[in-house]
C-alpha cells in the first residue's frame, strides 16, 4: 500500500472562498467601468451646487 502524499493540497473550503472573492472583485471592477452602479464619490450624496440654501430668500 502507497503512503499518502505528506501535504495533501488546499483545502476545498479555500479553493471556494478564493474563486467566490475572486467573482467579486470581477463583479465590481465590471460595475464600475460600465457605469452600471451609478456615479461615485464623496459628492454623491450632496445637494447639487445649483440648490439654494434653506435659510436664503429669493426675490
Amino acid at each position: 500500500m502507497a503512503d499518502p502524499p505528506d501535504y495533501p493540497g488546499t483545502p476545498r473550503w479555500v479553493k471556494i472562498s478564493g474563486i467566490i472573492a475572486i467573482v467579486l472583485v470581477l463583479l465590481a471592477i465590471v460595475v464600475v467601468f460600465t457605469g452600471i452602479g451609478g456615479p461615485h464619490g464623496p459628492g454623491r450624496h450632496l445637494p447639487p451646487s445649483s440648490a439654494t440654501e434653506p435659510d436664503m430668500q429669493q426675490p
